[in-house]
């Protein structure tokens, strides 16, 4: 059945105040032409919803359910259309630890300078998030994601503190920190491919892992060994001159960040986020 938005809306208004007189008010109309729209809406449900005593009213058995249905349904539209309009002007982004620390807090304010209407909110968990005003950001096996989500495939290279001597493979024992991930399901880190590619296989390494990357480029630029990791979580800090790599040739993963279902973020504020975001992973 079809009936009028406009007069439930009366009627909601009506239940709710306790008055034809008062909803008028509230809605910008007249206490007759709220008048009309419940009775209208009563004529189409072929039922009373208003007991009308003069100018008093009181809801029906039926008034009353129907004002709980309507209550509850315009405040959840109110709710929605509250959290597009906040959506519009604010990015909520969900990522890695690693990632927000070493790259998207460090760079917010570019982005906030660059587009002034717009804020980032920044927060940090494994599990993707499915409200569509929130952009997660994962680190996932590029082999099983959908090529469009993919914002950058992911290699790996050897880094170390800056003005640190450049390492003696074959000469000394090296203390290397690497990446085990919490995510079982995601491929190793390809220090094989790694080690292989630069010709050093059989040196002498002492590895130790951590279950974030972040944690063993803070041991590396504390000076305590080098660390394996991602050439995106050290490119602003190779800029910065606090890591430097030493010659050797980064290797290409199967790793990747990505954005679940990419193209479904179209809000005002989520498409230059992400076009933004892309370009500051870029190499």
């Amino acid at each position: 059945m079809q009936v009028s938005l406009q007069a439930l809306k009366a009627f909601e208004a009506a239940a709710r105040r306790g008055s034809f007189k008062l909803a008028a008010e509230e809605l910008s109309l007249t206490p007759t032409a709220i008048s009309h729209h419940i009775s209208n809406l009563e004529g189409r449900l072929n039922v009373n919803l208003f007991h009308r005593q003069g100018r008093r009213i009181a809801l029906t058995g039926a008034g009353r359910r129907l004002a709980e249905a309507t209550s509850d349904g315009f405040r959840k539209i109110e709710n929605s259309l509250e959290e597009l309009l906040t959506a519009g002007n604010t990015v909520r982004v969900t990522t890695t630890s690693s990632l927000a620390a070493m790259v998207l807090i460090p760079s917010q304010n570019e982005f906030e300078q660059i587009n002034p209407g717009i804020s980032v909110e920044i927060s940090t968990g494994e599990s993707v998030d499915n409200q569509s005003y929130i952009i997660p950001i994962r680190f996932g096996d590029s082999t099983a994601i959908e090529p469009s989500d993919v914002i950058k495939s992911e290699s790996f290279n050897v880094f170390g503190a800056s003005g640190m001597k450049p390492p003696s493979w074959s000469n000394e024992p090296i203390t290397l920190f690497t990446t085990e991930w919490k995510n079982k399901a995601l491929p190793d880190s390809p220090l094989e491919a790694w080690l292989a590619m630069n010709g050093l296989e059989g040196s002498n390494i002492k590895l130790k892992k951590f279950d974030q990357e972040l944690f063993g480029i803070q041991q590396a630029m504390a000076e305590n060994g080098l660390v394996f990791c991602s050439t995106t979580l050290t490119k602003r800090l190779l800029n910065a001159n606090l890591l430097q790599q030493f010659k050797t040739q980064p290797v290409e993963s199967d790793l990747c960040y990505y954005v679940p279902n990419k193209r479904s973020f179209e809000t005002r504020s989520a498409v230059p986020f992400l076009d933004w975001i892309e370009g500051l992973l870029s190499p």
